[in-house]
């Protein structure tokens, strides 16, 4: 059975407890490594994520033969503000476009061997503005957050999540804001095209915000649930349930690592099992990415979400396992050692 959480408190206990890696497996892995007919460190990043994920999956060799994805999708109350160009039909259009198998999504999902499902998470219902008040109360964060738990699976070699929410970067933005300070125009952009006036009302909106639900100072965790969103919190959910169940997981852009930001924040190293696939165009995932102490994988100017950059990324992961597991040794293929 999935993992499931009751209550926040349920879900902070669950913060304060988490599994480690598997150092064993992790040991195997850079023992192996000086072995490779390579010279020492050729393969760049490709050698540290093959000990990555043998750590976080908990074998050696590593595998990479179950990749799966899930594409997430809520509305947010905040669009009364007029925060994105995009009207908050879109949501549902391209929710249903997934599920036809039309998106971007869709197509790296088939390119890289990825499964993929989409979940519409209370699309009808609007997350409350949270100008007015926090945007989810506690049942409807904790019922989301059980959707995306459940949406990961043991044995998946790694889980890349991903959104769809018109506006929802205005609640990413807001919620690291609320957890890492700064200016609110430090983590706005621009988003699906909210410049000039749209652009300074965005960063009124957060500011104001952040403002009305920090002024008591709350945790990370309850910053999630005024500020957040329900795909948001999802995305949150799977990434947890990875680390509970042995499934690695690949960041995608701003409002996937916006969303699980929480996690670490409320206990550093939640998120050792993460990598982030790569870096966004959109303001804010490059701070983002030095809060979390990661680098991420890729920089290719994206800003589409729906979890495409970490689907990108798994043939990244693909070529790590391959290289590290079916390259001959120097002992195997006789070759004299080069330098290391």
């Amino acid at each position: 059975m999935a993992p499931r959480i009751s209550s926040l408190d349920d879900l902070r206990a669950i913060l304060r407890d988490l599994p480690g890696p598997d150092e064993a497996a992790r040991a195997a892995a850079i023992e192996r490594e000086p072995h490779l007919t390579k010279p020492k460190g050729s393969l760049g990043r490709l050698e540290e994520l093959a000990a990555w994920l043998a750590a976080w999956q908990g074998r050696h060799p590593p595998v990479m033969d179950r990749p799966a994805a899930a594409t997430f999708a809520g509305n947010h109350g905040v669009m009364a503000h007029k925060v994105s160009p995009c009207p908050v039909e879109v949501t549902w259009q391209q929710s249903k476009n997934f599920g036809e198998g039309g998106g971007a999504i869709n197509a790296m999902c088939r390119s890289t061997g990825t499964a993929f499902k989409v979940y519409d998470i209370a699309i009808d219902s609007f997350t409350r503005d949270f100008l007015e008040g926090p945007a989810m109360d506690e049942g409807d964060f904790v019922a989301a957050f059980n959707v995306g738990m459940a949406a990961v699976e043991p044995g998946m070699s790694v889980f890349c999540p991903g959104e769809m929410g018109i506006g929802n970067t205005t609640p990413a933005s807001a919620m690291m804001f609320a957890l890492y300070g700064g200016q609110a125009e430090d983590w706005v952009g621009y988003g699906a095209g909210a410049v000039g006036p749209m652009l300074a009302r965005k960063i009124r909106v957060v500011a104001d915000g952040v403002a009305l639900h920090t002024a008591d100072s709350p945790d990370a965790v309850e910053i999630a649930r005024r500020l957040g969103g329900r795909e948001l919190a999802a995305m949150a959910g799977a990434t947890l349930s990875g680390r509970l169940q042995r499934v690695p997981v690949l960041l995608d852009g701003f409002p996937c690592t916006a969303a699980v930001a929480f996690l670490d924040a409320f206990q550093p190293g939640a998120l050792d099992h993460c990598r982030i696939a790569h870096a966004s165009a959109e303001a804010g995932h490059a701070l983002a990415a030095e809060r979390l102490r990661q680098r991420p994988l890729l920089r290719m100017g994206m800003r589409l979400g729906e979890g495409t950059g970490g689907v990108l990324a798994v043939n990244l992961l693909r070529a790590a396992v391959v290289c590290h597991a079916e390259m001959a040794t120097y002992e195997e293929a006789a070759v004299a050692r080069t330098e290391r």
